[in-house]
């Protein structure tokens, strides 16, 4: 705990040098370079990296959000994500980066602003080598390899592989204008 408070990172990645505060940490880091997912959902065999992954996906098939915000009334799966919510009430933003001192609300995306400054790619495409600063946007970039287009538009069924795109095709039907 007392490295939260010094910034203290003795565990280092020996594939890419990032730094961890504890032993667990790195392990479940050293994941995304193994893609390791050992922990498997017994209802729709999704796999996950780690176990508390696992327990809020459940979450998903159970619709269980037991954590609410008493500010506006909504609901979590995790009480993390509450935690965090609980700073768009308050304005709070505990995280600073050490290069630009830009105040950021989640230690993630401290992690992921980081990367703007190291220009890190640790998210690599298995098939073409193509490298991504989150694992977000290799998610979205694998759809390229799969043909995977999970987003489907309401009215005609017409799917789509990024949000986005369904999204802007969602106003030709409704005749709103794109941005």
């Amino acid at each position: 705990h007392m490295r939260t408070h010094t910034g203290e990172k003795p565990c280092k990645c020996k594939i890419c040098s990032k730094s961890f505060t504890e032993l667990g940490s790195l392990a479940r880091h050293m994941r995304t370079h193994t893609e390791e997912k050992p922990f498997k959902c017994k209802i729709c065999s999704k796999s996950f990296s780690v176990s508390s992954h696992l327990v809020t996906h459940i979450r998903t098939h159970s619709g269980e959000k037991p954590y609410k915000c008493k500010i506006c009334e909504k609901s979590f799966a995790q009480s993390g994500s509450l935690v965090t919510h609980m700073r768009i009430h308050t304005g709070e933003k505990p995280y600073k980066c050490k290069i630009c001192s830009k105040s950021i609300a989640q230690t993630g995306s401290l992690d992921k602003h980081m990367r703007t400054h190291t220009g890190e790619r640790p998210y690599i495409c298995k098939i073409c080598s193509k490298a991504f600063a989150e694992s977000g946007k290799l998610a979205v970039h694998m759809r390229t390899h799969t043909g995977e287009k999970p987003y489907k538009c309401k009215v005609c069924r017409k799917s789509f592989a990024q949000s986005g795109d369904r999204d802007t095709h969602m106003r030709t039907h409704t005749g709103e204008k794109p941005f």
